[in-house]
């Protein structure tokens, strides 16, 4: 049912706890794994180092490897919620996991949160792990 798994991460323990979600959906579905992590950017420049991403990208492979999981990762620069919707759109993906805190989905806030964009923009199904 998902051949591509898309599953962006970023430094959260949120998004750790997704990773074993991630882990059971690919190998229940036999699925190519895609991680992708978003240097984030904005007019004042960069919001977080490629560094810390590449660090996060790494980690992430090995906690998955472990598992049995062979992945892909992709670092990109930009606005997370667009970067991860257009990540889906060119490798076709059939499902983009994601973590969330859960803060901010019911409240005012709801449209500054990156989880909200993305639902509202994927090109594909999106399963939020809190």
């Amino acid at each position: 049912m998902f051949q591509t798994i898309l599953f962006a991460i970023d430094i959260t323990r949120e998004a750790r706890s997704a990773a074993e979600v991630v882990a059971d959906l690919v190998k229940i579905h036999n699925s190519k794994l895609v991680i992708l992590s978003v240097v984030e950017t904005s007019a004042e420049g960069v919001m977080s180092s490629t560094e810390q991403v590449a660090k996060l990208l790494t980690s992430a492979k090995s906690f998955l490897s472990d598992r049995g999981i062979n992945a892909e990762t992709i670092e990109k620069e930009g606005m997370p919620p667009f970067v991860i919707c257009d990540v889906a759109d060119e490798i076709n993906a059939d499902l983009i996991v994601m973590g969330c805190r859960g803060l901010g989905l019911v409240e005012d806030s709801a449209s500054d949160s990156v989880t909200i964009r993305v639902i509202n923009l994927a090109p594909c199904p999106v399963l939020v792990v809190p």
